[in-house]
């Protein structure tokens, strides 16, 4: 049993005027956590409690299926370029020299260690499979630190790495994970939904995401009410309804037509009066590429129908995960020899095309452009495009016949009412959270790192990996934006600070201080976290901070006690119970049994 009166527990009435979503105003409010700088936050008292639990339960599943090892988060340069992430990782990594100006960074993830002591130490098919994880702090840059734990530059993860010897020993590995999450995130009091995801940097050939709707998430996802589809809009397609074309030419044959003042497409639009999604939108980037290991700029060209936004996540996917970036004015005239607004397919040097390691290669030299058509647009008759002439467009394009295009990816943002690629029923768009995601990395990082071990017939074979991630703060802060009201919020009892807190109302009566701390003590022996509350406060200053800081339940005892009662109030809801001294404990066991 704790007393809060011999507890820091700083709890506030109001909120920091930049705290923004719910979990940031109350982890503050709470006590749970203090500010040391942007994205930086000192875990207190009742926050680290939770966040214990919260391992703990993850420890407890991760057990399951794999051993926990612990790995430095200060990592060496060469580890990194090994695998080719030392310049993808880019800004959100944070790097430093040591005394000897030996370059390290400190570790967002751990592919490249994981992988290292694979390739050290697993020489024969005999040691596999094998899952190893860990629970540790990792590092992240972040250009936007915002609300609160949602998004910081510190951050505990448990991730774990999969390590197989065939694709079907994988999908056994990412099947374990994927149970053990649901297992971890259900037993935390979450509802979530597992979706479809885009693996990003960490490469690979399948990932989900598990995610938690709620109003403060930064990412969107595309769901069916009908066949149950989810997917992260960065991974979203969907059925799309049949357009007409654009009738010909009178000639049959593409037409230049001056359109004065017309540089949007709703203006071209407007001017030749036709519908919208009968233009090609011309998006124009240079992306990063190399010939002979020579790196440089290449210019790349996205043509999307006229109302659709371009996916940048899709974009990296489909040009392999090569950097990319909007032209600037200077380089849009140099590759084009037009003002933007104009810019079109017609007429341009294009790359060939080739496959290099199962990875999309381009030749051809620093003018030669990539050019990818989305695939709502594939098949399209008769389009409106720029002509690369300052105030003209063309009429009556077709692919194949006016121009061509290096590939066709579906690059789309999917919009909300249009039909679940699965049945076809209306899709919604919801905003989430991720607390978790796993990936099928396959060769990714064994191959490149060398990790390799003997089959059966002593021939040396790659080890295929898996990636699997859970974000520790993330599950507190989405319980938190799952559960809470104007006064607080309420943890699920497996990972509240406490489960029940005790409150006295009037700590000058003996009676009722006799009586809280018999029940105290009663719910401590049965298993039961139990708060104290035996500071000399008013009842409503004490009912106010239980409210705010999470415990799913409160005995007070007060006035009902001269009838041999006491009142138990479940924070969820805050449904209020007369129950008698005697019947406390079964009636709290009732609600939640933590020996169960």
């Amino acid at each position: 049993m704790q007393r809060w009166s011999k507890l820091f527990i700083p709890t506030l009435r109001e909120a920091p005027a930049d705290a923004e979503v719910a979990s940031h105003k109350f982890l503050i409010r709470a006590g749970y956590v203090r500010q040391l700088a942007a994205g930086i936050y000192s875990y207190l008292f009742m926050a680290q409690r939770t966040i214990l639990k919260i391992t703990g339960i993850v420890r407890e599943e991760m057990d399951t299926i794999g051993q926990e090892l612990y790995l430095p988060a200060l990592n060496p340069r060469e580890v990194w370029e090994a695998s080719g992430r030392w310049s993808v990782m880019g800004d959100n990594m944070f790097r430093l020299k040591d005394r000897k100006g030996a370059d390290l960074c400190l570790g967002m993830t751990h592919e490249e260690i994981m992988t290292d002591i694979a390739r050290k130490e697993l020489r024969s098919y005999k040691q596999l499979p094998q899952i190893w994880y860990q629970i540790q702090t990792k590092f992240r840059d972040e250009p936007r630190p915002k609300s609160g734990l949602l998004r910081v530059r510190q951050f505990t993860m448990k991730d774990s790495y999969s390590f197989d010897l065939t694709r079907e020993g994988l999908d056994k590995s990412f099947d374990l994970h994927d149970a053990a999450y649901r297992r971890i995130f259900k037993r935390c009091g979450l509802e979530f939904v597992a979706v479809e995801a885009d693996s990003g940097s960490m490469g690979g050939s399948q990932s989900q995401e598990f995610m938690v709707y709620t109003d403060a998430g930064e990412d969107l996802v595309a769901s069916c009410g009908k066949c149950g589809y989810a997917a992260n809009l960065e991974k979203a397609t969907s059925q799309l309804a049949v357009e007409a074309d654009q009738p010909a030419t009178a000639s049959g044959a593409r037409e230049k037509i001056l359109t004065p003042g017309t540089k949007t497409i709703d203006d071209v639009a407007a001017f030749l009066k036709v519908p919208v999604n009968n233009n090609m939108k011309s998006l124009a980037y240079v992306m990063t590429d190399e010939v002979k290991g020579q790196p440089f700029y290449r210019p790349l060209l996205v043509l999307m129908r006229g109302n659709d936004q371009m996916n940048e996540a899709k974009l990296g996917g489909a040009i392999g995960g090569r950097e990319f970036r909007p032209m600037q004015e200077e380089e849009i005239v140099k590759y084009f020899g037009s003002p933007a607004g104009y810019l079109g397919p017609v007429g341009l040097p294009q790359v060939t095309l080739a496959e290099e390691k199962g990875k999309a290669a381009y030749a051809g030299d620093d003018k030669a452009f990539v050019v990818l058509m989305d695939k709502a647009l594939d098949g399209r008759k008769n389009l409106v495009g720029g002509a690369n002439v300052a105030e003209h467009h063309f009429v009556g394009l077709n692919r194949g016949v006016d121009f061509d295009v290096t590939t066709v990816a579906d690059l789309r943002n999917v919009v909300e009412g249009e039909g679940c690629p699965k049945c076809g029923a209306p899709l919604k768009l919801g905003k989430t959270v991720e607390i978790g995601h796993i990936f099928k990395l396959g060769t990714k990082y064994s191959e490149s790192m060398g990790a390799t071990v003997l089959d059966e017939n002593g021939k040396e074979r790659v080890i295929i990996m898996g990636s699997y991630g859970i974000g520790v703060e993330r599950i507190l802060t989405s319980c938190i934006e799952q559960n809470h009201d104007d006064n607080g919020f309420w943890l699920a009892p497996s990972i509240a600070p406490f489960t029940v807190v005790v409150v006295p109302t009037v700590m000058k009566d003996a009676a009722i201080v006799e009586a809280a701390e018999k029940i105290a003590a009663e719910l401590e022996a049965a298993g039961y976290d139990v708060l104290l509350d035996d500071r000399d406060e008013r009842p409503g200053v004490k009912f106010k901070d239980a409210d705010l800081v999470g415990i799913p339940y409160r005995v007070n005892i007060g006035k009902l006690l001269a009838e041999g009662k006491v009142e138990v109030v479940e924070r969820a809801g805050s449904k209020k119970t007369e129950v008698a001294m005697a019947g406390v404990l079964e009636h709290v066991r009732a609600l939640y049994n933590p020996r169960a």
